[in-house]
């Protein structure tokens, strides 16, 4: 028997996601616990940016004006916001709808994500960025909100700084979240479990479980 065979399969995931997404924040949470029930299966996680509203400007626009776009009135968009903070609830995650007063664009949030892969942990950074704009009702087109973020995940205020100032990665932030378009994703969150199995939604973390385990066991066969 090789002795690479007794060590736990690596499932990589691809999740597909923007952090203004609130069904990405649940379903975030959710993957995470579905890791934990996953048993013995390690897990990479690779962070995909998505563009929930790519029409959005860079400066963001004020909450109620994307309300009234999106939703045709701020009122409409209180009853599926009520069912959205519910959900939250179960997961133990605060969605207050109420505080958040600009949607922004998200692209300099995808941007800090990418650049977390060598200072700390991504999957941190984007919780971190989701709770200011979700349960903080937090600034995400304001540089002084996305600095702090990026320093409470432990990188660097001066190099960060300047990143932003920059346009270091645009052009590959760009071009992923168009290559998932053209790629049919239409919906997110979206798991991409092995570079084969895809699941869409904010599904139940047994559900995705599952996932993992069926990834993990078809690996573990072809390894054999």
């Amino acid at each position: 028997m090789n002795e690479s065979s007794l060590l736990p399969p690596t499932v990589h995931i691809d999740v597909v996601s923007d952090v203004v997404c609130p069904w990405c924040y649940i379903g975030k949470h959710r993957l995470e616990t579905a890791i934990g029930l996953a048993g013995n299966v390690a897990v990479d996680i690779n962070w995909r940016p998505y563009f929930l509203n790519p029409w959005i400007p860079r400066e963001g626009i004020d909450r109620a004006t994307y309300l009234k776009t999106k939703f045709g009135s701020v009122e409409r968009y209180e009853v599926i916001a009520e069912r959205v903070a519910a959900a939250a609830a179960l997961e133990g995650l605060v969605y207050a709808a109420d505080k958040i007063g600009r949607q922004p664009n998200t692209l300099d949030c995808h941007r800090l994500i990418l650049w977390s892969r060598s200072a700390t942990d991504p999957s941190r950074m984007k919780q971190r960025l989701m709770e200011i704009y979700f349960a903080e009702g937090g600034d995400l087109t304001d540089t002084k909100t996305l600095i702090q973020a990026a320093v409470d995940c432990g990188m660097d205020r001066g190099l960060v700084r300047r990143l932003l100032e920059s346009d270091d990665d645009i052009g590959r932030i760009e071009a992923d979240a168009s290559s998932a378009r053209e790629a049919g994703i239409d919906a997110v969150p979206c798991f991409v479990f092995g570079g084969g199995l895809v699941v869409t939604g904010a599904q139940a973390p047994e559900y995705l479980a599952s996932a993992i385990e069926r990834t993990a066991g078809r690996h573990s066969r072809i390894e054999a």
